[in-house]
């Protein structure tokens, strides 16, 4: 038994080794020897916990090694942040599956706010959008489970299933404060990433960005191109409730309306070594006015797009404060078959400002509140609201509003200007 104990021990060694540039600065500037001798404490320390749980548990039965060191590795990652998780090697295989495969969900996106499963944004056409789910609840249960102690990747597995089954969910809100116990059936989630192509006031041209994709880039292109046919002389782009998806989807919208090589964003990991994404050349659309519409629940590769066209004042950015989701993970296999998801760097807008956990900050901000901004959106879906609260509220979009405030404005400035270069 002391045999298995010292195993595991130096097993544990390897690995904190292994991780020690994510362990923190101050084993970084320690020498090898004081740093190997704090590893050695650190892990003897784990020995002796093991083994008092092999002597003095009282469910003999359940003392297995293997759960416990996953439980340790588990309890490591997540300490560092809501992203980071460890994977054991059924995890990996079932992550892999997903991403290659076809699931039912609940068609909403989620993550860890103040230590809670938070929903960042329903999507489109979704489950979890006709049930009322707006960004910001918080998810308490599922499936009768509570979430306080629950991973991102434990909670995502609970809410994905077979399509036509059923999830039942916790939410709790605030303003006002309520918790709901919902039922809701797993679909397939299948929505176009650029919508609602139309023609407002005058030549103002709207379309709205669900997700990014492969397939968003072309389909922004051919609803400009759509909206210009109309007589389009300037935009709005909403990206409102957009949770985001692809960085290279996001650094080739930028480029639509940016100069060639101009910097859309900087990955940048704690070594400090930037991975720099210019814009690519295309910029087919680079003079008429942009406004983006963006709320908390827009995030990661929304706030990129934002981010870069408010720091180079291509566009005006109005609304509320994005989610700010700018962490890159990268899935570190191990020689087990198991594998650790690190976060290993981060988003930077061109001028510098961190994305992560501080967002994008408007430059004209307009808010709208929850229970207004459901019924805006189940009018656009083209569904009945059936809140009895919500008859009582105003379907106007004040954001859209001032966003139409602005191009005029924008565009009888431009009509001056053009008038006095004529003269």
């Amino acid at each position: 038994m002391k045999t298995l104990i010292k195993r595991i021990a130096l097993i544990g060694v390897v690995f904190l080794l292994g991780i020690n540039l994510v362990i923190g600065a101050k084993l970084a500037v320690r020498s090898d020897t004081d740093a190997l001798d704090d590893a050695f404490r650190k892990m003897q320390l784990l020995s002796s916990v093991l083994l008092k749980i092999r002597d003095a548990y009282v469910d003999e039965d359940k003392v297995d090694y293997q759960t416990l060191i996953n439980g340790a590795l588990s309890g490591m990652l997540q300490s560092l942040d809501p992203h980071s998780s460890f994977l054991d090697e059924d995890k990996y295989k079932n992550m892999l599956e997903d991403t290659a495969g076809e699931f039912g969900g609940l068609g909403m996106t989620v993550g860890i706010r103040n230590n809670m499963l938070t929903v960042i944004a329903p999507i489109e056409e979704s489950p979890a959008l006709r049930a009322g789910i707006r960004g910001g609840d918080k998810i308490i249960e599922i499936m009768d489970e509570p979430t306080d102690n629950m991973s991102l990747d434990e909670a995502v597995k609970l809410l994905k299933g077979e399509p036509n089954t059923k999830v039942i969910i916790t939410i709790m809100r605030s303003n006002p404060h309520e918790i709901k116990r919902l039922e809701l059936v797993r679909d397939i989630i299948s929505v176009p990433s650029v919508k609602d192509v139309i023609m407002l006031d005058g030549t103002i041209g709207y379309l709205r960005v669900t997700q990014f994709n492969d397939q968003t880039p072309q389909a922004l292109r051919e609803g400009i191109k759509k909206l210009q046919k109309q007589g389009m002389t300037a935009m709005v782009l909403d990206l409102r409730d957009n949770p985001g998806g692809l960085l290279n989807v996001a650094v080739d919208m930028g480029s639509l309306f940016l100069p060639r090589d101009t910097l859309v964003v900087t990955v940048r990991s704690r070594d400090q070594k930037d991975q720099v994404f210019p814009a690519k050349g295309f910029r087919h659309y680079p003079y008429f006015p942009l406004v983006l519409l963006v709320n908390g629940s827009s995030a990661s590769a929304s706030e990129i797009v934002a981010g870069a066209l408010q720091d180079h004042k291509r566009a005006v950015v109005i609304g509320e404060n994005t989610y700010g989701k700018g962490s890159v993970q990268s899935i570190i296999k191990l020689d087990d078959g198991s594998a650790i998801r690190l976060t290993t760097a981060k988003y930077y807008t061109p001028s510098g400002r961190l994305i992560h956990e501080k967002g994008i900050e408007p430059d004209i901000e307009v808010v709208i509140p929850p229970e207004q901004w459901q019924k805006i959106v189940f009018k656009r879906s083209g569904w009945s609201d059936e809140d009895s609260n919500s008859h009582e509220l105003e379907e106007r979009d004040i954001q859209l509003e001032r966003a139409i405030d602005v191009l005029k404005g924008v565009m009888v400035f431009k009509g001056t200007l053009d008038s006095s270069a004529k003269k």
